[in-house]
């Protein structure tokens, strides 16, 4: 799928998540990223849960993950829910609600997906990725259930991810530049970030913003620094 797809507007669903579902409908994956798939490669199904719920000022936040420290791969990395499909899996909701269910406790009943987004193909890795968009209607505490991979959950604000003073962009040793945000003391980059400052472009959440200080991230074997601030093990609505 090179589009986005919007599968439903539920009664009840806040209205600042019109502008966002209408910019989906219309979205493609250029909106998101220059790579595209070579022909003919097929890539590892995958997905992620992007969760917007509403925090207790009313305004719109997103559920992300700290990957622990000891991983192989993106030790120490914010990122969604998310991970490779199943063959139990019917699609691309179903796996991602199955992964956060099972990397932070969240009861797939209290989100309702919305649509999904382009898929998006990860060459370092290999996976194709589809970022599945949901309204977290009825938020509940959340908490890393395997430590050995997600060291730590977060409800970052949007208006937080949105604040310029909260944005920069990052360099990686390959000489990769991408942008990144710095919130609650979590450094966000790489495909996370890319498609959340995709998404507040599209849902008009965007501030103007300098792009120009690029901060060098450190040796692609060393984890992010530990999040701070917090609870550094559970998150409550």
């Amino acid at each position: 799928m090179s589009r986005g797809e919007v599968l439903g507007r539920p009664d009840g669903l806040p209205g600042w998540f019109d502008p966002l579902l209408t910019r989906v409908a219309e979205c493609r994956t250029e909106d998101f990223t220059t790579l595209r798939r070579p022909v003919g490669k097929g890539g590892r199904s995958s997905a992620v849960l992007v969760l917007i719920g509403e925090g207790d000022d009313g305004r719109p936040d997103l559920l992300v993950l700290q990957r622990a420290a000891t991983m192989r791969n993106h030790a120490g990395q914010p990122a969604f829910p998310g991970g490779a499909t199943d063959p139990d899996d019917a699609h691309a909701p179903a796996t991602a609600l199955r992964e956060a269910q099972e990397e932070v406790g969240l009861d797939p009943f209290s989100a309702e997906v919305l649509a999904l987004l382009p898929e998006l193909w990860i060459p370092v890795s290999g996976f194709v990725v589809t970022p599945v968009l949901a309204w977290w209607r009825k938020p509940h505490a959340v908490h890393p259930l395997q430590p050995a991979e997600v060291a730590h959950v977060a409800r970052l604000p949007i208006s937080e991810l949105a604040d310029p003073a909260n944005r920069i962009r990052v360099r990686h040793p390959s000489g990769w530049i991408g942008p990144a945000f710095q919130v609650r003391g979590l450094l966000v980059w790489g495909f996370t970030a890319g498609v959340i400052a995709a998404m507040l472009e599209m849902a008009g959440w965007a501030v103007p913003w300098e792009p120009g200080r690029v901060v060098e991230l450190p040796d692609a074997s060393a984890p992010v620094p530990a999040a701070r601030g917090g609870a550094p093990d559970e998150v409550v609505p």
